[in-house]
């Protein structure tokens, strides 16, 4: 019968599809096609696709290779038979087909789309901070799965995941002042700053990190009060009869309760908590981060300048620069954990990530700030060490062939790989880096669309604890309503007076609004504190050789500005080392 050759023809097309499909992608013995490597994806993509080649450099352009380890060892025999027969064909080529696939997916964002995506992100925002305002104010966060407020853990104090950040201050409502701006709701900004003057007080039997108070509260009422009282500001007249500087009052007035933790310490580091009431608790450790320590020069030095009192800043600015000096000899870098009273080092990994992140990018965003050219060298300096030591991979981003471009974390004194994971808090640093790309337009609604489908509850949005079984905790942290939410709405919002203003903003490492004004950049007192401690003295130039070559990447054609980030082929490369493709 006619049909029973069709039948038996579509099954032998279905059974020859498939064995092709086994042979290629994981289940077969290892087949070779001419390229340059031998096909074994059953045992690990990675021993296909970014394997580095024999007798190169350990210290170059594969990091890929660190982490397979002896792996390599058992192939490298099979691969240089493989590679005698085939003409020396990049493995790049077997990424080669569909080349336009990326382009296609990513090189353009209509404008409808634009405009439901910044709706959904605004719909995300009210969702939370409305069920914040009904269930939890004037409590300091929601927890979004029971419906209810949260406040610190008294029965706890050891807890310090919920108490370094929560100080009973209503730190949801603080975090979120100029949020409201941003989505232009004046009204509710003006009701929150009102409610923030009536109901707040820092005089709280409250132990709390010195850095999350700092960036969270401090920084946040410092925003609103500039954006309250600035002629410039980009949001239309947001002042309101009455307003005395009650948020300015309240900044000092916080500000004053952290500085005993820059109290009693031998290298002027300060100690990561206090208590607002009392000062440093007695049972303080004597160990900090990178990041918490030396992240606080922004909204210090604002204050100082508003206020005329050097005090602030100078604090800040002596620790920042006793971090600086004791970064190694070697390599440039600095850890990520130092011992506030030794000077010694307790955490030796060098990266861009948790515990180190902000300190880099405070250093560029101070000297924008404020015109110190200390802090412009120390970015400079710290960036091309980061560039000789984090940086490994192939040295063009767009060009050429080996693993893609990656920071990796490292040991400060020797820059050899401690590892290469990459935590949330390392996406900062592209920010610094900038390129008006679409692409990432594609990324914003992939986030957006992913919390809204697996973050989503009852009365907010709940913590994700493990991004595969979507596990969750029952905390809405304030940060999720100051930087989630308004990143995405700004991301999607082309005409949002932030993008059309004349003036220039930067955004505090919390995501708060603060403006580049001359006024910052003119200080009331004489310098009291000279560099004659050497921070920024020279140095016997470091001879040791790069660990790698400095990135080809900053530096992105106008051609190209516009179009993807990397080319579809590496773009390709990127999706199959995280198991996208």
């Amino acid at each position: 019968m006619q049909w029973r050759s069709i039948v038996v023809g579509l099954v032998v097309l279905r059974v020859s599809l498939s064995c092709v499909l086994w042979l290629a992608f994981g289940l077969g013995p290892n087949v070779s096609w001419g390229f340059n490597f031998h096909l074994s994806f059953n045992l690990h993509k990675l021993d296909l696709l970014f394997r580095e080649e024999k007798g190169a450099d350990p210290r170059g352009s594969s990091w890929s290779r660190r982490i397979q380890g002896h792996r390599y060892e058992e192939t490298e025999s099979i691969c240089g038979k493989v590679g005698e027969e085939s003409h020396k064909r990049s493995y790049l080529s077997f990424f080669d087909g569909n080349k336009d696939e990326y382009v296609r997916r990513y090189s353009s964002f209509p404008d409808a789309l634009r405009a439901k995506m910044k709706g959904m992100a605004k719909e995300m925002f009210y969702f939370g901070y409305d069920n914040y305002m009904k269930y939890a104010f004037p409590e300091d966060e929601l927890n979004p799965i029971d419906c209810e407020g949260r406040g610190p853990d008294v029965l706890n104090p050891s807890n310090i995941n919920i108490n370094d950040v929560l100080g009973n201050y209503s730190l949801t409502l603080i975090d979120t002042l100029d949020t409201l701006l941003v989505l232009g709701n004046v009204t509710e900004f003006q009701r929150a700053v009102k409610l923030v003057i009536d109901t707040v007080s820092f005089d709280k039997d409250s132990t709390v990190q010195v850095f999350e108070a700092n960036i969270r509260i401090l920084g946040s009422l410092i925003s609103a009060h500039i954006l309250l009282t600035d002629p410039k500001h980009p949001f239309g007249k947001v002042g309101f009869e009455g307003y005395d500087n009650e948020l300015l009052h309240l900044a000092h007035d916080l500000a004053v309760r952290l500085l005993p933790a820059f109290e009693n310490t031998s290298t002027g580091i300060p100690y990561p908590r206090v208590n607002l009431k009392t000062g440093v608790p007695p049972d303080s450790i004597n160990e900090t981060c990178t990041a918490g320590a030396g992240s606080l020069l922004v909204e210090f030095g604002i204050l100082s300048r508003l206020i005329g009192d050097s005090t602030f800043e100078w604090v800040a600015r002596r620790a920042v620069r006793a971090l600086w000096n004791l970064r190694s000899n070697e390599t440039g870098l600095l850890g990520n954990v130092v011992n506030i009273q030794t000077g010694q080092w307790v955490g030796k990994q060098s990266g861009l990530g948790a515990g180190m992140d902000s300190f880099y990018e405070y250093l560029l965003k101070s000297y924008i700030l404020f015109g110190e050219k200390e802090d412009y060298r120390m970015f400079q300096a710290a960036y091309e060490s980061i560039q000789n030591h984090l940086r490994r991979g192939r040295e063009s981003c767009n060009e050429g062939e080996g693993d893609p471009p990656l920071y990796v974390n490292v040991n400060m004194f020797s820059g050899e790989i401690m590892n290469t994971w990459i935590d949330s808090l390392q996406a900062f640093f592209p920010g610094l880096q900038a390129t008006k790309n679409p692409f990432y337009l594609h990324v914003g609604m992939d986030i957006l669309q992913s919390l809204e489908k697996n973050a989503k509850v009852r009365c907010g949005y709940a913590t994700l604890h493990h991004v595969v079984d979507k596990s969750k905790e029952d905390r809405m942290e304030s940060f999720f309503l100051s930087e989630t939410c308004k990143y995405l709405y700004l991301l999607f919002d082309e005409d949002n007076p932030l993008h059309k203003s004349d003036n220039k903003y930067i955004f505090t490492t919390e995501g708060h609004v603060v403006p580049i004004d001359k006024r910052f950049r003119d200080k009331q007192w004489n310098d009291l504190y000279p560099c004659k401690e050497g921070p920024l003295a020279e140095r016997e130039p470091n001879t040791r050789p790069p660990l790698n070559n400095i990135s080809n990447c900053n530096r992105i054609p106008e051609e190209r500005r516009y179009t993807l980030p990397l080319k579809s082929i590496y773009m390709r490369q990127i999706d199959h080392m995280v198991g996208l493709f």
